[in-house]
């Protein structure tokens, strides 16, 4: 297996991952995808690792309760080491609704490598905005344990980094998360 050093060396950037965290529709994968993009532009190597294709694939066999939010995250997780142990930065958008399981995934990497990111919208807004009409959905009844809804969301105390999705644009944001992402990550300090 080649060594993490040995893509630091070739590559130009630290391994990482970048987890994000915040209510559906808050824009998490928008913010993530867009960064994707424009961060490969620039010569990284970055993959967007989204939660609902996960859930959708490797996940399926999953649910919402309690246990099941914590093994869909863990496999996100180890999925996400693949990733790093090849040499990339990882971008993770998954709600991640509890301290205690965005604890979990944090020891599972080692602190240099690993930055959570808050991407604050008010819950007003996100159901507002909702994309996949899912807060419809939960406020009908027909969706059940839904963050936000009838389920906790426990906003992060320390993160690394705030996207506030409602007051700034997506492009802002955006921008603001490429910024960190070059600061933490590359080898190379931009001036």
């Amino acid at each position: 297996m080649i060594k993490q050093h040995r893509f630091k060396q070739s590559n130009g950037q630290r391994v990482g991952v970048v987890w994000f965290t915040g209510l559906s529709g808050s824009g998490k994968t928008t913010v993530s995808q867009q960064a994707e993009q424009l961060l490969i532009d620039r010569g990284y190597h970055c993959v967007v690792l989204d939660g609902d294709k996960l859930r959708a694939g490797l996940n399926c066999d999953l649910g919402y309760t309690e246990a099941d939010r914590v093994e869909n995250l863990r496999r996100a997780a180890e999925v996400t080491a693949m990733f790093i142990d090849v040499g990339f930065i990882v971008l993770v958008p998954m709600i991640s609704p509890t301290e205690a399981m965005r604890a979990q995934i944090r020891k599972r990497f080692d602190a240099e490598s690993y930055a959570e990111v808050y991407v604050q919208c008010s819950l007003n807004t996100c159901e507002q905005r909702d994309p996949k009409g899912l807060y419809r959905k939960a406020r009908e009844g027909l969706v059940r344990d839904f963050t936000g809804i009838d389920a906790s969301y426990e906003p992060p105390k320390q993160p690394e980094l705030i996207l506030d999705t409602e007051h700034r644009s997506i492009e802002q944001c955006t921008q603001q998360l490429v910024e960190f992402i070059e600061q933490k990550y590359s080898i190379y300090k931009k001036e």
